[in-house]
């Protein structure tokens, strides 16, 4: 998607709100971790760091090309699988995860760290993931708005400022996510998250 069609298509998200005809910046649609099939984690087992405070919201991509019509529930199951099993995680590393059809999937337990594979303190973050590759696929319209929707949502009830809003390569050099494509519109959706939040008036 060209940086110019982005952003038409981001200046009619603020526009339907600042209209009335959305119900705020919470409404995403929210598939829960139980309705995918997440499994709970004896966490004993595994290394898992409490969040203090939250503190920043980290953008990244999947990293790997997504089919369309692939299933989401069974990719996030495998994904668990394979951070128990390969990583140690507790969980996926992801807080919430983004599909190309805008809907949204609850992934880590928002009380817990997420987890990378470069080095950087993820401690205060909560981690947003959109499916697919970026240095080769483009995010659509849909998830674009619903990821604009989602840091608003969460900028709100964390007390967040925009500048709170950064991509994983902002963190480390180690990566280049989350992709050529969603970098090119990056500050795009940062300043759309920013006109939808709520602003309580004592900030």
């Amino acid at each position: 998607m060209a940086r110019g069609l982005l952003a038409t298509v981001l200046v009619g998200i603020v526009s339907g709100w600042q209209a009335g005809s959305m119900a705020g910046p919470a409404a995403v649609t929210l598939i829960t971790a139980d309705q995918w099939g997440s499994l709970p984690a004896p966490e004993a087992s595994y290394r898992s760091r409490p969040h203090a405070q939250v503190t920043g919201l980290t953008v990244h991509h999947q990293g790997e090309t997504w089919s369309e019509g692939a299933d989401v529930a069974s990719y996030l199951r495998r994904l668990q699988q394979w951070s128990r099993r390969e990583r140690a995680w507790v969980d996926v590393p992801y807080h919430y995860i983004v599909a190309p059809d805008g809907t949204v999937y609850a992934g880590r337990d928002t009380a817990w760290a997420g987890d990378s594979n470069t080095v950087y303190d993820t401690t205060g973050q909560l981690q947003v993931m959109l499916l697919g590759n970026f240095e080769e696929q483009r995010p659509t319209a849909a998830q674009l708005q619903a990821t604009a929707r989602l840091l608003a949502s969460l900028m709100t009830a964390h007390g967040l400022s925009p500048d709170r809003i950064v991509a994983h390569r902002h963190h480390t050099t180690q990566t280049v996510c989350p992709g050529i494509h969603l970098m090119s519109v990056f500050e795009d959706l940062r300043q759309t998250a920013a006109a939808l939040r709520r602003v309580p008036s004592d900030r």
